[in-house]
C-alpha cells in the first residue's frame, strides 16, 4: 500500500488553524527573528527533518521556520491526545507540510503515524518524549548511520535518551534541548504551571481556592504548579522522593509529605515525576469521595490507570468533557482527567506562546549548530551551547523592552583573576 502524503482529522479546519498559528505568531518575536535569517541564509538546505512534537499552534511556527530554512519536514504527534486537528490541518493546506497526527488518535495509529515519520528518512530529529529515537533504534537501526542528530525536548525523553547512552546503545548524537535554561527553567515553570491549571479548571470548572491541592514531584514542572495553586487560594501538599527537593519545598513554605498521607486529605492530584505510579493502588484506596486526578508528566504511566480500572465497580465515560468517573465498592466516586495523559494538553491549548518563543527558537538555533558541527558529534547527550542559550536570553529581553547591565573591562578582570582580595 503506497504511504499517505498526510494523515490529519479534516483539511477544512485549515483557516480556523491558520487564524491560531498567526496569533501565536505575534507572542513569539524570537522565533520570528530566527525565521527571518533562516529564510535569507537556508542553513539546513536539503536537510530532511522529521518531528516528532506537540501538534499546536506553537509547533506550527517552529516547523514554518525550519521550512525557511530550507529543511524538509514531516510531524507527526508525541502524544495521542495533543494535537489540534485545525493546526495540522493548516500546515498540510497552506504549508504543504506533510502531518501525521489526530486528536484521539489510538494507539495503532499513533505508531503508524511514527512510522510514517521515519520513513521520511531524516537525518535531523526533533523529538518530545523520546518515542521516535526509540523507534529508530528498535526498528529503523540502519538510519542512524546518516543521522546527524536529535533534539530532545522534555524532559522524561531526556531521561530515556542519557539511559540509552548509560547502556552504551545510543547510536545518534543528542542534544538536551530540555536541559537548557532558556527551556526548562522558563517553559518547564511558567509553561507547565500556567497550562496544567487551564487545563484542569476547562476540564472541571472547579474553583481552587480553599482546596487541597497536592502536587506530585517538585522539579520545575512540579514547583511552576505549586506556586500557580497557590496563588489562586489553594493549600498545596507536595510529595516528593528527592529529599532535597523535598526540603526546598518545605523552605518555600509548602506543606510536604508522603504521597501516602496525602491520599487521604487532598481534593485535587497532579502529578508531574516522569515515573511511573506515582499514584498507585496503596494510595487509590485511600482518596476520599470525589477526589481529582490529573497528570501533567509526559506519558499516561504516573496515576495506576490498569489498578484503578480492575479497583472500580463501574466507570462513567465523560461525564463532562475529559473527565471519567470511576465508581468504586461502596459508592466512592474518582475523577480521573484526561485518560490520565498531559492535562495542559488534553483539556487546554498547552503552553502559552511566549513561553514556547524561547524553547523552539532554541530548538532551531541548536538544530542549526548540530549541521554545522555534524562531522564533530559523535553518539552522546550534548548540552545546547551558551551562546545560543545567551543569543535567546538576550533577544527575548529586548522584545520585553527590558535592559540589562554589561560587566565593566575592571568586573571582568576581577571575576577570573585570583590577585585582588580583602
Amino acid at each position: 500500500m503506497a504511504q499517505k502524503r498526510y494523515d490529519i482529522r479534516d483539511p477544512g479546519l485549515a483557516g480556523q488553524g491558520n487564524k491560531r498559528v498567526l496569533w501565536a505568531d505575534q507572542d513569539m518575536p524570537v522565533l520570528r527573528r530566527v525565521r527571518e535569517r533562516f529564510r535569507k541564509e537556508k542553513p539546513l538546505r536539503g536537510m530532511r527533518f522529521s518531528a516528532c512534537l506537540h501538534v499546536t499552534a506553537e509547533t506550527a511556527n517552529l516547523v514554518k521556520t525550519l521550512k525557511a530554512g530550507g529543511a524538509q519536514v514531516v510531524l507527526c504527534a508525541s502524544n495521542p491526545l495533543s494535537t489540534q486537528d485545525d493546526v495540522a490541518a493548516t500546515l498540510v493546506k497552506h504549508e504543504g507540510i506533510p502531518v501525521f497526527a489526530i486528536k484521539g488518535e489510538d494507539n495503532k495509529t499513533y505508531y503508524r503515524h511514527l512510522h510514517a515519520a521515519l520513513n521520511h528518512k531524516p537525518v535531523i530529529t526533533m523529538d518530545d518524549g523520546a518515542d521516535l529515537v526509540s523507534l529508530l533504534h528498535k526498528e529503523f537501526a540502519h538510519l542512524a548511520e546518516y543521522m546527524i542528530a536529535s533534539m530532545e525536548e522534555t524532559t522524561t525523553g531526556v531521561i530515556r535518551l542519557r539511559a540509552l547512552a548509560g547502556e552504551g546503545r545510543l547510536r545518534i548524537p543528542v542534544i538536551a534541548v530540555n536541559d537548557a535554561a532558556t527551556k526548562h527553567l522558563f517553559d518547564n515553570r511558567y509553561g507547565t504551571g500556567q497550562s496544567t491549571i487551564d487545563g484542569i479548571i476547562r476540564a472541571t470548572d472547579i474553583l481552587l481556592a480553599g482546596k487541597r491541592v497536592v502536587t506530585a514531584g517538585y522539579g520545575w514542572c512540579g514547583k511552576g504548579v505549586a506556586s500557580r495553586a497557590r496563588g489562586m487560594g489553594s493549600k498545596v501538599i507536595v510529595t516528593e522522593v528527592d529529599p532535597i527537593r523535598a526540603l526546598e519545598a518545605a523552605m518555600d513554605g509548602f506543606e510536604v509529605m508522603s504521597m501516602k498521607e496525602a491520599a487521604k486529605i487532598g481534593d485535587l492530584f497532579i502529578t508531574l515525576t516522569g515515573d511511573m505510579h506515582v499514584i498507585g493502588k496503596e494510595h487509590l484506596r485511600l482518596l476520599k469521595d470525589g477526589a481529582i486526578l490529573c497528570n501533567s508528566g509526559h506519558f499516561d504511566i504516573e496515576i495506576d490507570l490498569k489498578a484503578l480500572s480492575q479497583m472500580a465497580v463501574k466507570v462513567e465515560k465523560n461525564v463532562r468533557n475529559f473527565v471519567d468517573a470511576y465508581i468504586l465498592p461502596g459508592g466512592k466516586r474518582i475523577y480521573l482527567l484526561g485518560e490520565g495523559r498531559l492535562i495542559n494538553l488534553t483539556a487546554a491549548e498547552g503552553h502559552p506562546a511566549s513561553v514556547m518563543d524561547m524553547s523552539f527558537a532554541t530548538q532551531a538555533l541548536a538544530s542549526e549548530w548540530a549541521v554545522k558541527n555534524r562531522n564533530r558529534l559523535n553518539p552522546q547527550v550534548y548540552d545546547v551551547p551558551k551562546e545560543v542559550e545567551d543569543w535567546v536570553a538576550r533577544l527575548k529581553l529586548a522584545s520585553m523592552r527590558i535592559r540589562i547591565d554589561k560587566l565593566t573591562k575592571e568586573q571582568e578582570h576581577y571575576l577570573t583573576s585570583w590577585t585582588i582580595g580583602t
